[in-house]
């Protein structure tokens, strides 16, 4: 097996890339079949586009860890269209990189692990509805007890009610 061809992704697992931004803690989540450079490059370029539909439209930095991912020459061209500062984790300290961190944990605990999924594909469904449960419904102790899409300038219209 040419090890170049299944470099970055492993059979049987799904990547969970993620973005919060540090003032609202509004987040995007996309499970994904690799941790390649030009995955996260993708990944990065439509959570641009995503971020800049609520408003968001400048990102002043990217925290990353060290994966090789982020070190790759695909990433380091999306980084650069943005006008953006890149920044790398010092290695095995996540608190570095806490926001995402706190999201990863939350995610786990509230959906990932809170029940079994019959396929990937279930779990996938599941993240896009409760990516919209916690940027529109989910207190959050940094936005003073208020859903994350609270602090944004602009308004989404387009996300329904929660009744819980």
């Amino acid at each position: 097996m040419d090890r170049a061809k299944t470099a970055g992704a492993r059979r049987g697992y799904v990547y969970l890339h993620s973005a919060v931004d540090g003032f609202s803690r509004l987040a995007y989540t996309e499970a994904l079949d690799d941790e390649k450079g030009s995955t996260a490059a993708g990944f990065l370029a439509r959570a641009r586009v995503w971020f800049a539909a609520h408003g968001i439209t400048h990102i002043h930095r990217v925290v990353t860890d060290n994966g090789s991912c982020y070190r790759s020459a695909d990433f380091a061209r999306v980084i650069a269209t943005t006008a953006s500062r890149h920044q790398h984790t010092r290695p095995y300290t996540p608190r570095h990189n806490g926001k995402v961190e706190r999201y990863n944990r939350i995610l786990a605990e509230e959906l990932l692990y809170a029940r079994p999924y019959a396929n990937e594909a279930d779990r996938s469904a599941a993240i896009e509805v409760w990516n919209i449960h916690y940027n529109y419904h989910r207190p959050h102790s940094a936005a003073n007890g208020q859903p994350p899409a609270t602090r944004l300038k602009a308004g989404v219209t387009n996300v329904q009610p929660s009744y819980n």
